[in-house]
């Protein structure tokens, strides 16, 4: 189902020399109807399954399964995360709640040989991977430098840095044209990250050469404090035309449809037809991270309202209307998130704690007297610890 604009749809007609009159209610009824995104949609937010002309799939029950099993133990890790981050175990978190539909559909998208280039935040892709969830933590804990091996589920680092992944992705679609291979390159951003010189000239450059890669924004509608509507003019699928190839808009909290638009992109991208901007409409509905405090920027009726739309909920009553899936099922599933849970506890818990001083290590080759003088200060710190208080 294609959500299209009124303007896009209609166009208003008056007879000459018949005035017309709107309240403000019907111009803000207006307005509204004139910004409603268009997406493609295959799951209702109520769990009604529908059609689209361009973007379709038929899943068996075990699939449809799959994907509901994997988006639950994707939440469930994000929680216990978040949680131990609480609990001093981890320096940060980033969580990806709300956004499992979007990383579970486009991570299970992917071929064996397709590449994957990361934020920060994308613990389903890397769930959808292989790659070990503890990796992940081990990395937030600072005892690692990401704790996989990239080539081993071609899969790369974590990149903090918003936005330079795009143009990794697009150098290495290029090397693997060159190569003659027929695998694809997904690359994950936000809407923030959308505004980054990095991105728009991996756009320019993945255009030009006809990169096979894909790149997904994940327009959780907050860059940090900075809503959507301040940082773009047009909805952001928009912008992959100005650079000369596809966009589209998907629902974000809808897994079938992710799963759906991400594979007909990677497919064209193997064809040799170049890239596609895939723009997954979705909702933050966390911190940016857990050193941010969202309840100062948003309110909570609109989390309320995308609480209504949760990706797992639509698919679980999807399951359940059409009997592809039973009490049992959702029973053993809770009993297999539970131990997960309490794996990644006890994987956590049993890291060796960070050393304090190693930051400092290897910054520079030669030294550096800023770096020294830093040194110092910190270590002087965490020596106002000792017995306990801090000065």
């Amino acid at each position: 189902m294609t959500v299209e604009s009124t303007a896009a749809r209609k166009t208003t007609r008056r007879s000459s020399g018949t005035k017309r009159t709107t309240s403000a209610s019907a111009k803000k009824a207006q307005a509204s109807e004139n910004t409603e995104p268009e997406l493609v949609q295959l799951l209702t937010p109520e769990g009604e399954r529908v059609q689209h002309p361009e973007y379709d799939i038929d899943l068996s029950a075990d699939e449809l399964r799959g994907l509901y099993r994997d988006m639950v133990l994707t939440r469930r890790f994000d929680s216990e995360a978040t949680a131990l981050q609480r609990q001093g175990e981890l320096g940060l978190w980033a969580s990806l709640l709300g956004q499992e539909a979007a990383q579970i559909g486009s991570g299970r998208a992917l071929r064996d040989d397709d590449y994957v280039f990361p934020t920060y935040r994308e613990h389903g892709v890397a769930w959808c991977r292989g790659v070990d969830p503890t990796n992940l933590l081990g990395m937030f804990r600072g005892v690692n430098n990401g704790g996989w091996d990239p080539s081993s589920n071609n899969f790369h680092l974590y990149t903090i840095v918003l936005g330079s992944q795009t143009l990794h992705a697009t150098g290495y679609a290029m090397g693997i044209a060159k190569d003659g291979a027929d695998s694809a390159v997904l690359a994950y951003f936000g809407d923030g990250a959308s505004s980054q010189g990095d991105v728009n000239e991996s756009f320019v450059f993945s255009a030009v050469y006809n990169a096979p890669v894909v790149f997904f924004c994940q327009n959780n509608q907050w860059a940090i404090s900075e809503p959507i509507e301040k940082q773009t003019r047009v909805p952001l699928y928009q912008r992959a035309r100005g650079f000369g190839f596809p966009g589209v808009r998907v629902d974000g909290n809808d897994v079938l449809a992710c799963l759906a638009v991400t594979r007909e992109a990677l497919e064209r991208a193997r064809r040799g037809e170049g890239p596609t901007l895939i723009e997954a409409f979705t909702y933050r509905m966390a911190a940016h991270t857990t050193s941010d405090d969202p309840t100062r920027y948003r309110r909570d009726a609109e989390r309320e309202a995308w609480e209504a739309k949760d990706p797992i909920q639509r698919l679980k009553a999807y399951l359940e209307n059409e009997g592809h899936a039973d009490a049992a099922f959702f029973e053993e599933l809770e009993a297999e998130s539970e131990a997960l849970g309490k794996h990644v506890r006890e994987v956590v818990r049993a890291m060796p704690v960070p050393e304090h001083m190693a930051m400092f290590d290897h910054t520079y080759a030669d030294g550096h007297a800023l770096v020294d003088e830093e040194r110092a200060q910190f270590a002087a710190y965490q020596a106002s610890f000792e017995g306990g208080e801090a000065e």
